[in-house]
């Protein structure tokens, strides 16, 4: 289903194919209106996802003032990635603009918590819609707090049915 840009919705850009598959799994949560968000084409690296964003998004959120963007990378035990992350973001998309994912990367939160990354995508949906931090919580995970708080408030009323 195509997203409708007079509405909120939320567009997701993932570093590799492991992050597309968390944001799959996301997608996936039955109480998810799937018509609301959609999972973009990976962007093969981190510097690369933000390159994608400035280069052709950036425009696009200007003239689409509904839609909300995570960028989901990969942290790599990088303590500032966020700080630089968040410097490609222009002040003015700075609310709309999230940047999220593993401390490490997704093969190893897969390892860590047995399980499959679609599921563990169904399962931070399911924080997400619940407002908990049962997956969110993980030691790979658990550096998205900040973010995470700021992109509930932001997609809570439209993204699920509560």
């Amino acid at each position: 289903m195509k997203i409708n840009r007079y509405q909120p919705h939320v567009f997701v850009l993932p570093k590799d194919d492991a992050d597309r598959q968390l944001a799959n799994g996301f997608l996936l949560d039955p109480f998810l209106l799937a018509h609301k968000i959609q999972v973009l084409v990976p962007g093969e690296g981190w510097m690369k996802v933000l390159e994608c964003f400035k280069s052709d998004h950036v425009r696009e959120m200007e003239t689409c003032p509904h839609r909300l963007m995570v960028l989901l990378i990969d942290f790599d035990r990088d303590e500032d990635r966020l700080n630089r992350a968040r410097a490609v973001i222009p002040d003015h998309l700075v609310d709309r603009v999230f940047v999220l994912g593993t401390w490490r990367n997704p093969e190893k939160l897969k390892a860590s918590l047995g399980r499959p990354l679609e599921a563990i995508g169904m399962e931070l949906a399911k924080d997400c819609r619940e407002e908990a931090y049962t997956t969110w919580g993980h030691e790979l995970l658990k550096h998205n707090a900040s973010e995470i708080g700021r992109l509930r408030e932001r997609v809570r009323p439209f993204l699920f049915q509560l």
